[in-house]
């Protein structure tokens, strides 16, 4: 139930970040590449994608919400037999926390017109968020090779459907990643790239909320913290 709270929480906090800064951040000169770039996207405040991006991240949240929902619930069963987490699993949070800021920084430099330091990013956040997805699937190997293996106990089959649903996602992003890389190296114009870039960076840190909170719903970190907090201040 935590968990389940945790994450909701973050999404609301993650939308009311996202809403508040359109009013903040928006230009008019970005407007206008936008509406040409989307058929109709003139009708309205914000470009087109930033609406299906966020449609698509709720319909993604509440996804998730509910296999977190299903684990917490089925973890309460007798049957259930805890998987022991891979250190790996830290360092692999730790390239995706990179690959999380390097796309801030690109989306930072990319509204500061500095085209190089916004290539450098783009390929820097590719480069980690590849790593992640490797080390994802060295965790997977750790655990099959020391017998937990997919269908040996239901708290196998959530481990691996969870961090599985969360990698696919992450492939679907490096396939947008990409073609924003490509286009920000053909283009010297940050009008033409920032919508790219600002997309990618908002999807990104939303995969790494999404992850902080199953990686908590996995290991329990979050509570061993709550729980030395608590006794630092007795």
């Amino acid at each position: 139930m935590t968990s389940i709270l945790l994450f909701l929480a973050g999404l609301i906090g993650f939308g009311a970040w996202w809403l508040a800064k359109q009013r903040i951040t928006a230009k008019p000169w970005l407007e206008e590449g936008i509406a040409g770039e989307f058929p109709g996207g003139g009708a309205t405040s914000l470009p087109a994608a930033k609406i299906g991006l966020g449609v698509f991240l709720a319909v993604v949240g509440a996804l998730f919400a509910l296999f977190i929902s299903a684990y917490s619930m089925r973890m309460s069963m007798s049957d259930w037999r805890s998987v022991p987490m891979p250190r790996l699993l830290w360092p692999n949070t730790g390239m995706l926390i990179m690959s999380s800021v390097a796309l801030q920084w690109a989306l930072v430099s990319v509204r500061r017109d500095d085209m190089d330091v916004v290539r450098a990013c783009l390929l820097a956040a590719g480069a980690f968020s590849i790593a992640f997805l490797a080390g994802q699937l060295l965790v997977w190997r750790q655990l099959s090779e020391t017998g937990y293996l997919l269908a040996g106990n239901p708290a196998n089959s959530f481990f691996y459907l969870i961090t599985g649903l969360h990698g696919l996602h992450m492939l679907g992003g490096l396939v947008a990643l990409a073609r924003a890389t490509d286009r920000a190296w053909r283009s010297d114009v940050p009008g033409r790239v920032a919508l790219s870039v600002e997309l990618c960076a908002l999807y990104w840190h939303f995969l790494l909320l999404v992850w902080l909170v199953l990686l908590n719903l996995l290991t329990g970190w979050a509570d061993e913290f709550v729980d030395i907090c608590r006794a630092l201040l007795t």
